[in-house]
C-alpha cells in the first residue's frame, strides 16, 4: 500500500471537513496542523477542495466545483467577491505587486469548469464556506481521489447543435457523488462527461467515463440517451477512451455511473500510484471485459448501442451566437489562460443580471473562458461596451482564442516552469506577429507547467510541458556546477480532439522558452506556403514528416543566432 493511500484508511478523506472548522477555531499554523494530524493531512485536505501551498507556505489554493460549469449570477458574483476578500497575497509575497498583469485577488477558470483561487488562509475558510453554502456552492471534494466536478456544454439547453439538454443530468450525478463517503475513497482521481451536445464540447475523449448523445428504441419507443466511452485520460500515459456497447438512458445515468465507479473501487490499483488511473484498468482488463464488470454491478438494464449523435468536436464558444428559446443571444468572453480579477468576475455576474432575463447565467467552459447567457439582442452592444467585456473580448485572434495555461511554477508545487503570465504575453504576441489564414479562427497553444497535463497539451495544435535547459546562456541561473540553466519546455504539434482525434508528436524536447516564438513564426510561415485548401494548422503539421517539422523550428535558432530581432521571452510588449 502506498503512503497515499494509507493516508486514507487512516481516517475517511471527508472527516477533514470538520477538521478544517477546528483549524480554523484555533487558528493553528502548517506547523501546528502537520503536529496534530500528520503529514497525511495534507493529501486529506484535498477531499475538502484546498491544496496545501508547497512554496508559499501557510496558505492554500481552494477549489470551487461547478458541475456542467453553470452558476446562476448570484453565485458568480459570490465566487468574485470571495476571490476579492480572500485571494490576497501578504506583503512578505509582494502584495498586490506579486503579479505583474492580474495584481492581487485573481482567479482561474479551469480546464475541468471549476474556479481555483491562492492565497487562502485555513481561519477563513468556514467563513468562504458559510458564503458559499448560502448560494448552493462547494468545495467539497474539488480534489482528492474521488469522483471530481462533472463537466458538461457550457452552452447546455441553449444552442441548437444540442440532441438534448443533460444538464439536469450533470447535476444530478455531481449531487450523488458529493459527500457520498462510499464512494468518496477510490484508488485515484475519478472524472466524469456528460453531454446532450452533439459537437462533445464536454471532452468525453479525455476523461474516464464519457457520456455523449445517442438515440435507440427501449421497449418500442424511440429514446433519447448516452453512449459511452471510459478509460481516457492524459498526463504520462495518455489514452483516447474506448467505447462501450451500451445505451444509457438519462433517468439511469445515476446508477450507470455508480456502477463504474464501483467497478473502479474494486478492481483498480491501489498500490502503484503510476498506474492507479481508471485507464490503466480499462486497459488491462480490455473493454469487452471491463463492460461486462460493469453490468454486473449495474441495478439497471442497459440495453446496446443505437445511434451516435456525437458530430465532431467543437472546442469552444467564444464570441455572439444566437440561442435556440427565443430572439436571444449569449456570448463567449476569451480568457487567456482563464485568470482574470475576481472583481471583474463580481462585474460579469451583474452585468448578466443587468443585460439579460431573468434566466440569465455565467458559464465556465473548459478551454478557460466563459459565457453570459440570455442576452436580449439590443443588450449586447451595452454588454460588450463593460470594462471586464474590453478586456476578455469576445473577438480575440486565434491564439488568444486557444490559448490554454496550467497553473504553473507560481503556485503549483509541481510545475517547472511560470505559465500564466507566459501564456498571455505569447497569444498577445502572437496575434500580432503572424499573419494566419482568414479561416483559421482559432489555434490551440496549450501549456503546462510540468508533464501531469492540466493544461491538457496533448489535444492541442501546439502543446508545451515545462522542462529545465542547460544552454550557454549568460542571462540563464547557474547552478553549483556552473551550468546555465534557463526555463524551457517540450514542444509538440498537430493534436486534436474530434472525429481526427489523435494526441499530438512531442516533436522537440527541451527549448529554452526564448526560442519558441521564433520557432513558431517559422512554422506558421512554412504552413501558409504549404497549405491544402482549408487545411487546419494542426493537420498540416501531421502531414509534414517531424524531421522536417524540426528543421524548420531549427531555422529559427540559426536567425536569432544571425541577429534577427524577435519578441522571445521578455521582449514581447503586453497591451
Amino acid at each position: 500500500m502506498n503512503s497515499v493511500e494509507r493516508y486514507k484508511q487512516e481516517k475517511h478523506p471527508l472527516d477533514v471537513v470538520e477538521d478544517v472548522k477546528e483549524y480554523a477555531e484555533e487558528g493553528l499554523t502548517f506547523d501546528e496542523i502537520e503536529a496534530r494530524a500528520g503529514d497525511g493531512e495534507w493529501e486529506r485536505l484535498k477531499w475538502a477542495g484546498m491544496y496545501a501551498h508547497g512554496r508559499q507556505r501557510g496558505y492554500f489554493m481552494m477549489r470551487t466545483k461547478v458541475p456542467g460549469g453553470y452558476l446562476t449570477p448570484e453565485q458568480a458574483e459570490v465566487i468574485g467577491e470571495v476571490a476579492q476578500e480572500y485571494a490576497t497575497a501578504p506583503e512578505e509575497y509582494g502584495g498586490e505587486e506579486q503579479n505583474s498583469i492580474w495584481g492581487d485577488a485573481f482567479l482561474d477558470i479551469t480546464t475541468r469548469q471549476d474556479i481555483q483561487k491562492h492565497w487562502i488562509e485555513v481561519e477563513d475558510v468556514p467563513e468562504i464556506w458559510a458564503k458559499y453554502d448560502e448560494v448552493g456552492l462547494t468545495t467539497i471534494q474539488g480534489c482528492g481521489d474521488s469522483a471530481r466536478n462533472v463537466l458538461g456544454c457550457p452552452a447546455a439547453g441553449l444552442d441548437d447543435h444540442e440532441c438534448f439538454d443533460a444538464q439536469p443530468v450533470i447535476e444530478a450525478v455531481s449531487d450523488f457523488f458529493t459527500e457520498n463517503r462510499e464512494y468518496a475513497n477510490l484508488p485515484r482521481k475519478f472524472k466524469m462527461t456528460i453531454t446532450g451536445c452533439a459537437h462533445d464540447c464536454g471532452q468525453s475523449q479525455i476523461n474516464d467515463v464519457g457520456l455523449t448523445p445517442a438515440k435507440r428504441e427501449v421497449a418500442g419507443e424511440p429514446h433519447y440517451g448516452f453512449h459511452v466511452k471510459v478509460g481516457g485520460g492524459l498526463s504520462d500515459g495518455p489514452r483516447m477512451a474506448s467505447p462501450l456497447d451500451v445505451f444509457v438512458l438519462p433517468e439511469h445515468a445515476v446508477e450507470f455511473c455508480r456502477a463504474v465507479a464501483q467497478t473502479f473501487k474494486e478492481l483498480g490499483d491501489r498500490n502503484n500510484r503510476g498506474v492507479c488511473r481508471m485507464r490503466y484498468l480499462v486497459e488491462q482488463l480490455g473493454p469487452e471485459k471491463f463492460e461486462e464488470a460493469v453490468r454486473d454491478r449495474c441495478q439497471v438494464d442497459l440495453p446496446t448501442r443505437g445511434t451516435d449523435l456525437t458530430q465532431g468536436y467543437r472546442g469552444d464558444h467564444v464570441g455572439v451566437h444566437d440561442q435556440k428559446d427565443g430572439d436571444l443571444k449569449y456570448v463567449g468572453f476569451n480568457v487567456i489562460a482563464g485568470r482574470m480579477g475576481g472583481d471583474e468576475f463580481a462585474e460579469a455576474a451583474r452585468a448578466a443580471r443587468e443585460y439579460g432575463t431573468e434566466d440569465a447565467s455565467v458559464r465556465l467552459a473548459t478551454d478557460q473562458n466563459f459565457l453570459i447567457t440570455h442576452v436580449p439582442p439590443e443588450n449586447v452592444g451595452d454588454l460588450l461596451n463593460e470594462p471586464f467585456a474590453r478586456n476578455y473580448r469576445p473577438d480575440p485572434g486565434p491564439f488568444s482564442r486557444g490559448a490554454v495555461g496550467c497553473t504553473g511554477s507560481e503556485f503549483c508545487n509541481y510545475g517547472i516552469i511560470e505559465t500564466k503570465n507566459r501564456v498571455r504575453r505569447w497569444a498577445k504576441a502572437l496575434d500580432r506577429q503572424i499573419d494566419t489564414p482568414d479561416d483559421l479562427d482559432v489555434v490551440r497553444m496549450h501549456m503546462s507547467g510540468c508533464s501531469a497535463s492540466c493544461a491538457q497539451p496533448q489535444i492541442a495544435d501546439i502543446g508545451f510541458r515545462g522542462e529545465t535547459v542547460n544552454v550557454n546562456d549568460p542571462e540563464g541561473t547557474t547552478n553549483e556546477e556552473g551550468d546555465n540553466i534557463v526555463e524551457g519546455m517540450d514542444f509538440g504539434l498537430g493534436g486534436s480532439l474530434g472525429s481526427d482525434n489523435e494526441f499530438l508528436d512531442w516533436v522537440e524536447n527541451a527549448v529554452p522558452a526564448g526560442s519558441v516564438i521564433p520557432a513558431l513564426e517559422q512554422l506558421f510561415d512554412a504552413y501558409a506556403d504549404e497549405r491544402e485548401d482549408g487545411e487546419r494548422f494542426y493537420e498540416w503539421c501531421r502531414r509534414v514528416d517531424n524531421d522536417r517539422l524540426r528543421q524548420i523550428m531549427q531555422r529559427a535558432d540559426a536567425n536569432v543566432a544571425g541577429g534577427v530581432a524577435h519578441d522571445g521571452e521578455g521582449g514581447v510588449a503586453d497591451d
